[in-house]
C-alpha cells in the first residue's frame, strides 16, 4: 500500500509539473467574421508589461476553414513596445507570407474543419516592465478575405 500510495504521488507531481508552461507570456487569439476578414479591419492585441528583461519570441497563430481560396495569406504586424521608464516608444513593423499549402498541394495545417497553423514573428529584447501593443491585418488583394476564423499572439521567453 505504501508503495502504492508513492507511486501515486511521483505520478501527480510529474503531472503538475509537466503541465506548467513557465516561458509562455502571452497566448490569445481574436476572432473574424468567418463570411470575410476585412482589409481595413485590424486585429490588436495589448500585451501587459513583462516580468521580466529577456529576448522573447513571437509567433502568430491561424486558423482557416476550407473557404480559404489562397495557397498563402500575406500579414502585416505592426507592433509598438512602450517602454516602462516612459522613454520613447519603439515601432516595428514584420510582414508575415504564410505558407499554408505545400507545392504537393497538401495542407500544411493541422486539423479537419478548421486548419492550425503557427508562423514565428521575430525575436525581441524586451525590457522589465514594457508592455507592447500588436495590430495584425492582411494585405492580400482581395477585399474581403473569406474563410479566416482566428489570429492569434504567443509571446514565450526565449533562454538563450
Amino acid at each position: 500500500m505504501k508503495r502504492l500510495i508513492h507511486f501515486v504521488f511521483i505520478l501527480v507531481a510529474t503531472i503538475a509539473f509537466s503541465a506548467c508552461n513557465h516561458a509562455k507570456v502571452y497566448d490569445e487569439y481574436a476572432h473574424t467574421p468567418i463570411a470575410g476578414w476585412e482589409k481595413n479591419d485590424t486585429l490588436s492585441f495589448e500585451i501587459p508589461p513583462m516580468a521580466a528583461t529577456g529576448y522573447y519570441r513571437q509567433s502568430l497563430g491561424l486558423r482557416t476553414t476550407g473557404a480559404y481560396p489562397f495557397t498563402a495569406l500575406t500579414l502585416i504586424v505592426n507592433q509598438t513596445i512602450y517602454p516602462a521608464n516612459k522613454g520613447k516608444r519603439i515601432e516595428k513593423t514584420d510582414t508575415l507570407l504564410c505558407q499554408l499549402i505545400n507545392q504537393h498541394g497538401e495542407n500544411k495545417g493541422q486539423g479537419i474543419s478548421y486548419y492550425q497553423y503557427n508562423f514565428p514573428i521575430n525575436i525581441y529584447k524586451i525590457n522589465r516592465g514594457d508592455s507592447i501593443h500588436i495590430a495584425i491585418r492582411h494585405d492580400m488583394k482581395r477585399e474581403i478575405l473569406p474563410g479566416v476564423s482566428d489570429i492569434g499572439v504567443k509571446i514565450t521567453k526565449n533562454d538563450q
